[in-house]
């Protein structure tokens, strides 16, 4: 007889999987603790957070910090719809997604000062977003525009400001062109923190650009979802049609 020369920690993982697709570990429930299940495989604490690892990246398990491993829920996959008049990144802004928003004034550096074309140094606010379904995070935006476009009152804390950031709507007047680029890659420490994804599942990163008539940078916004589920769409509209007059 030829004995599987699988490593112990894939054993575990195989072990839980059935468990998790069976139904005997219901979506939303806590795991025993990692001291608690290596006891129970008989196993060292480090080749059970191997095997939960595999599940992490299978998207069946997700860690909490502070509250350990759960069995994850079912999520919906997220489309992001691009172009101007369609810039609601959160799959239409869902009843069920909660998005919270932290504001600041930042000066511009690095990269900043390249998207924005501004000098180092020029004050910008700052839009940090973060959705949620459930408890699990949904997707994940940082919003720049130059301080002096800024409406009155939107950097405190009124109701205005977290709903502007809700929709991702650029917070002046229409711009006359949205430049996005979008991109595949591997996720950075914060973002593999805050969206819970492992280090090697690659994020769906776009940047998008826009710019008023007149060439000026109003808003450039950094957008992060997780790659395994996240699809994003474009559209193109061909206008010349609409320029000629009937005869």
């Amino acid at each position: 007889m030829i004995r599987s020369m699988s490593p112990r920690h894939h054993d575990i993982a195989d072990d839980l999987r059935h468990q998790i697709t069976t139904g005997h570990l219901k979506p939303g429930e806590r795991l025993p603790s990692e001291t608690g299940l290596a006891d129970q495989y008989k196993v060292s604490t480090a080749t059970l957070r191997s095997a939960l690892a595999v599940l992490q990246g299978e998207g069946l398990v997700e860690k909490i910090h502070g509250k350990g491993n759960f069995v994850r829920r079912p999520l919906r996959r997220i489309m992001y719809v691009g172009g101007w008049g369609t810039l609601d990144p959160w799959t239409a802004a869902e009843a069920a997604l909660r998005v919270t928003v932290r504001t600041a004034t930042v000066q511009a550096d690095g990269h900043l000062t390249t998207l924005l074309r501004v000098p180092t140094g020029s004050p910008l606010a700052e839009f940090f977003c973060v959705s949620h379904e459930g408890e699990s995070p949904h997707g994940l935006a940082r919003i720049y525009i130059p301080r002096d476009l800024a409406p009155a009152g939107v950097l405190d804390d009124e109701p205005s400001c977290p709903e502007a950031a809700r929709r991702f709507a650029v917070l002046g007047p229409p711009p006359a062109a949205v430049r996005e680029t979008v991109c595949a890659r591997p996720p950075t420490p914060d973002e593999s923190s805050t969206l819970r994804t492992n280090s090697v599942t690659p994020v769906l990163a776009i940047t998008r650009v826009a710019t008023d008539p007149t060439g000026r940078v109003v808003e450039a916004a950094l957008l992060v979802f997780p790659g395994d589920r996240a699809d994003a769409v474009f559209t193109t509209h061909h206008t010349s049609d609409e320029r000629q007059t009937p005869e």
